[in-house]
């Protein structure tokens, strides 16, 4: 993306890995050429209600795709607003990456545009109410299979709940790009290890991506997902995948904002840097921070984290540790996997700490074959 994009736009946009980022930066030109039937960047500069008509027909209702448009047009990309009242390339950027990737606060002046009624200043109840119809309307000619007598049966409906249940289990769907149903790996547990940072970070770092799950003294449940591994490093690190969440007492993800790049933080033994593990925020005012005291953490946002949007997690601002996990996602990375193949007696921290709890001492930890130089 050039140079030329207003910074509203640029600032959206980091929100997308970069293997992403071109696909989102194309639907613009693929959705003048299929409405106008012209070739990209061609003579319109302006998406038009009728083009975006032809582009979504017989996937959404023609009041859904109004609303769609509306939206579209009430995006604010920091410039001048086209002329003849279409949508720019701009605006269905920004409207895309909120739709997508944005915060609560983003997404809802969205929902207000797609609801309210054109000239009307205010919107009621019935008009959200029609406006999810309609929405549900779109899902279900887009995705439900009827049978040959245009009926819905059993296994028609499971097909349908199958492909759009994510809309019951959002936890699931936003974890679902990063996680990827891939299996999941213990690497550190209170309960096992104990309440060590040096273990925790020992267990943790170059593991591949990992889920953090803990429960402050006051019950609150939450966590984030690092979509690379640690790194024992005074920088940040990490990527747009990254997210925060909160369990209990309500259940939210809350995904990067694109305001900075504070995603993931691993630091020990350092004096003039903080000493902990964190995500989001800043330097002391982390979204969400373990210190290396074990035991202690912080999540500060007022009001909100930078980094993710999220707000105070912990039932108090300064909250102790009650149960803390981190699970690994996916297979090992391979250099894990190669040193496992070394000796039984490298095994992961976790499994020698089982076998320790079941009364099996590692009696040979200090008695191994000598390892054979290479030629």
């Amino acid at each position: 993306m050039g140079n030329t994009e207003s910074a509203v736009v640029q600032k959206r946009m980091v929100r997308f890995r970069p293997e992403e980022r071109p696909v989102v930066e194309r639907v613009f030109d693929q959705l003048l050429e299929a409405g106008s039937g012209n070739a990209p960047g061609s003579s319109g500069k302006v998406l038009t209600l009728d083009a975006l008509k032809v582009c979504v027909a017989g996937v959404a209702p023609e009041s859904m795709t109004v609303r769609l448009f509306q939206a579209m047009r009430s995006v604010d990309p920091g410039g001048t607003a086209p002329p003849g009242g279409g949508v720019s390339r701009e605006q269905l950027l920004v409207f895309l990456a909120d739709v997508l990737r944005g915060t609560a606060e983003e997404r809802a002046p969205l929902v207000m545009a797609m609801a309210r009624r054109e000239g009307e200043a205010t919107v009621t109840a019935d008009q959200v109410r029609e406006f999810v119809e309609d929405l549900v309307s779109a899902v279900m000619s887009s995705e439900l299979k009827l049978t040959d007598e245009r009926s819905c049966d059993v296994p028609c409906l499971e097909d349908w709940l199958f492909r759009v249940s994510g809309v019951a289990l959002y936890l699931e769907l936003a974890t679902s790009e990063g996680l990827g149903r891939r299996p999941l790996r213990l690497l550190f547990s209170t309960r096992l290890h104990g309440e060590s940072f040096t273990r925790l970070v020992g267990c943790c770092a170059r593991r591949g991506p990992t889920l953090l799950l803990l429960r402050d003294s006051h019950g609150h449940q939450f966590g984030g997902f690092a979509s690379q591994s640690w790194d024992t490093k005074p920088q940040f690190q990490g990527d747009s995948r990254c997210f925060l969440f909160s369990v209990f007492p309500t259940l939210r993800v809350y995904t990067c904002t694109g305001y900075n790049q504070h995603y993931m933080y691993l630091n020990q033994g350092q004096q003039t840097m903080p000493n902990g593990l964190g995500m989001g925020g800043q330097h002391h005012y982390f979204g969400l921070w373990l210190d290396s005291d074990f035991g202690k953490g912080h999540s500060r946002a007022r009001p909100r984290c930078t980094t993710y949007g999220s707000p105070q997690l912990s039932a108090q601002e300064n909250f102790t540790v009650e149960t803390l996990e981190v699970w690994g996602v996916g297979d090992p990375p391979e250099e894990q996997q190669a040193q496992g193949k070394r000796s039984v007696l490298d095994a992961d921290p976790e499994t020698q700490a089982i076998m320790e709890m079941t009364g099996k001492t590692l009696h040979s930890q200090g008695l191994r074959e000598p390892e054979e130089e290479e030629l």
